[in-house]
């Protein structure tokens, strides 16, 4: 009978429900208009960047190629959390279906985890760059620079080939609500009736592997990044050194700075407020943030930019 009602228990969960953030019924039009234009931003300035990489001879480098990728895995990465988050407010339903709720868990999982790596990519060119002037063309080469790509986009393959296993051997029974306006692999496994003891531990050393690594990396290249800007004999060699990795460093910043502490802060009832808006900024806010970053702070996209809205008005005056 126990078993019978246990896997009885276990059908009956079809779908979670994400109770996102609360609010008054009232604000759920500002709320939906509000998501939706930073959805609409963010797409509109992440294609942009990826369209000047794709079009601009002058962006046709290893440092921009890496640029439109990881503009390319910003559109992927807020278009798992968004649509969702926006179907769910226009409708003012929170439920989302357990297939659903598990892919947006898995792409989610795939393209943070790409996102470590082609920091780390970007850092090491930065790093090559500024710390190795003279064998810079030889070592970034256009092999090389395409088989950094394939190795960010391939190596969190590893991560998502754990997570099915890991995830597909849980059973759900309930309770179904998912505090988070996502879904989250801590929620999303807490909820599990299964021990979840050895899922966590390998999902820890999941991280350090795979993970801790590029974070690492991204670190010391910029160590030796600083180092070298500071022992530069000239004002002016310092600044444009500083220039040339300043909009990825404030990238890095935004996007460790938050993901680390929403996975450092405790999972209790006292931070989970905090743990949803930190998790706001690094899902949603930095995917917007990073085009305006490198458009603002970079000489050769804005130039890029002239020269395409130059050649569209010429277009249209024809």
């Amino acid at each position: 009978m126990v078993e019978n009602t246990s896997k009885e228990n276990q059908t009956t969960i079809t779908e979670f429900i994400l109770l996102g953030f609360e609010h008054p019924p009232e604000l759920w039009i500002p709320l939906f208009l509000l998501f939706f234009f930073v959805y609409i931003m963010t797409l509109a300035g992440n294609m942009t960047i990826v369209a000047l990489v794709v079009t601009d001879r002058s962006l046709q480098t290893s440092m921009y190629i890496f640029l439109g990728n990881l503009s390319f895995l910003e559109m992927c990465y807020t278009s798992t959390i968004l649509p969702r988050m926006l179907a769910n407010i226009f409708r003012g339903n929170k439920a989302v279906t357990f297939n659903g709720c598990i892919i947006q868990l898995y792409c989610f999982s795939f393209l943070a985890t790409a996102e470590c790596y082609l920091l780390a990519v970007m850092a090491y060119d930065r790093y090559l760059a500024i710390c190795k002037p003279l064998h810079y063309a030889i070592m970034m080469n256009a092999k090389m620079t395409i088989q950094l790509v394939a190795a960010s986009w391939l190596c969190p393959v590893i991560v998502l080939t754990v997570l099915v296993v890991l995830v597909s051997g849980l059973t759900f029974c309930g309770p179904k609500e998912i505090n988070h306006f996502f879904c989250d692999l801590s929620p999303v496994i807490h909820l599990s009736c299964t021990d979840i003891k050895g899922v966590l531990l390998t999902i820890f050393l999941m991280a350090i592997v795979d993970t801790f690594p590029p974070f690492l990396f991204t670190m010391l290249s910029y160590v030796f990044i600083i180092a070298t800007i500071l022992r530069m004999p000239s004002a002016k060699d310092r600044q444009k050194a500083f220039s040339t990795c300043s909009s990825h460093l404030t990238v890095v910043t935004l996007f460790y700075g938050t993901l680390i502490t929403v996975y450092a802060l405790p999972q209790t009832d006292r931070f989970r407020d905090l743990n949803k808006i930190c998790s706001l900024f690094y899902t949603i806010l930095t995917p917007l943030a990073n085009p305006i970053i490198y458009s603002l702070r970079n000489k050769q996209v804005k130039d890029a930019l002239i020269r395409a809205f130059g050649k569209g008005k010429m277009y249209v005056g024809r």
